[in-house]
């Protein structure tokens, strides 16, 4: 009996350190902790309750990742425009609009030739370009003059980005390379801007789309939330709490961050102990489903006045061939006749394909109480610039804007020794 005892307890220690190992590896520690607190809210929407499932695909959209050469970037990229209006322009949502994706063109690989194909594509209603950078050792004065030359050049060449209903001002979505929003990397890697939150703001950001990064180390505490984040100037990581959209009221020096779903996945476990990290990513061996979007839909990522709106953030690499043989082949599609057979056999599920631009609406709808439809909500208050031509820019015509000298502004190095995400 003393054996048996001598056993379990040495077997329950070693278990013990192999979790902690696990836990600490994968980051765990930064989040488990309000992930256990608000474990209460995880749960399936009841049989029954109206659920209106806001779907969108942020793609962090890099034609050159992994070192394509010219030809293989462009390639990549004519696939998209060629093959996304053909494979999915006979599915519809809850609202009769096609599925929609989101491209968050990276700022240091500006192509003038991928941004016109992709501004096309934009124009068939079938997604819309937003803003990814990575940077490295950047000073604030740098990144804000980029980032400004940068939507200058996307509205004027390419006629890109959303504009404010009421001021005509130009503005974009944001996500940073290699998860480092805000300088929040250990050692200050990939970024080197402690109060890019503010810059972002200034220069005309609606909206971060960067998290969730588990099992990355520039998670943060706050998770399943969309949020309003104050930058400290003085620190990094300014993101890592904020208040939640729709309780109180935002203050006006703040950005809002839209995050992704971040659950424990219990159904695939590693070793058969361990639970998987369930992050909104789609990929070659990450294909969507309904099983995934149970779990989606159990991380609750809602504003409190519009409980069955569920805000489904998701992100990808697109460009890759091994994640376009899922996000432009079967897999994607099968999903997409997933959810509409859903719907159709119950009354109470709904989905709605939105862009970025459209879930930052969404959500600024449903924080001023808005109890009208989701679809009348999708240009709130941004609408798509999609146009070209002349658009106002910080308050002026951007008639003879210089592109060449804003396109030769932006070229910097990235992240040395990181894989850019």
């Amino acid at each position: 009996m003393n054996v048996l005892v001598w056993m379990c307890t040495i077997t329950g220690a070693c278990l013990t350190i192999i979790l902690f190992r696990e836990f600490r590896k994968r980051d765990l520690d930064r989040w488990l902790v309000p992930y256990v607190i608000h474990a209460f809210k995880r749960r399936s929407p009841r049989p029954g309750t109206p659920v209106h499932v806001l779907l969108c695909i942020a793609d962090h959209f890099e034609p050159g990742r992994g070192g394509a050469s010219p030809a293989q970037a462009r390639e990549r990229v004519e696939r998209w425009v060629r093959d996304y209006p053909r494979l999915f322009g006979g599915f519809r949502d809850s609202d009769g609009r096609p599925p929609r994706h989101t491209f968050f063109y990276p700022l240091e690989q500006y192509d003038p030739e991928h941004l016109d194909a992709l501004a096309e594509l934009c124009r068939q209603k079938f997604g819309e370009v937003e803003v990814h950078l990575h940077h490295e050792g950047d000073t604030p004065e740098q990144l804000r003059a980029r980032l400004i030359a940068y939507k200058e050049l996307l509205a004027r060449r390419h006629g890109l980005l959303p504009r404010e209903k009421q001021s005509g001002e130009i503005v974009y979505g944001f996500i940073h390379g290699n998860w480092a929003l805000d300088n929040s990397l250990p050692g200050g890697r990939c970024c080197g801007v402690n109060n890019e939150l503010d810059i972002l703001r200034e220069t005309g950001c609606y909206a971060d789309f960067t998290l969730p990064s588990a099992p990355d180390p520039t998670q943060t505490r706050t998770i399943n939330s969309i949020y309003y984040a104050v930058d400290d100037p003085i620190r990094p990581k300014s993101h890592d709490r904020g208040i939640p959209v729709g309780i109180g009221t935002a203050p006006s020096n703040a950005l809002m961050l839209i995050q992704g779903p971040l659950v424990l996945d219990w159904e695939r476990r590693k070793w058969g102990i361990l639970p998987r990290i369930e992050n909104g990513c789609l990929q070659g061996n990450q294909p969507p489903g309904l099983d995934r979007l149970d779990a989606w839909l159990t991380a609750r990522v809602q504003i409190p006045s519009r409980p069955d709106w569920y805000f489904v953030k998701l992100h990808t690499h697109g460009a890759p061939e091994g994640n376009q043989g899922v996000l432009l082949g079967e897999p994607m599609a099968a999903f997409h006749r997933a959810l509409a057979r859903k719907a159709g056999e119950d009354p109470s599920f709904q989905f709605h394909y939105v862009t970025a631009r459209e879930m930052y609406n969404l959500a600024r709808a449903a924080e001023a109480g808005w109890q009208g439809t989701v679809d009348e909500a999708r240009d709130y208050e941004l609408v798509f610039n999609g146009g070209g031509g002349s658009v106002r820019f910080a308050g002026r015509e951007l008639a003879g804007a210089a592109t060449a000298r804003c396109a030769a502004s932006l070229a910097e190095p990235e992240c040395p020794g990181r894989p850019t995400c």
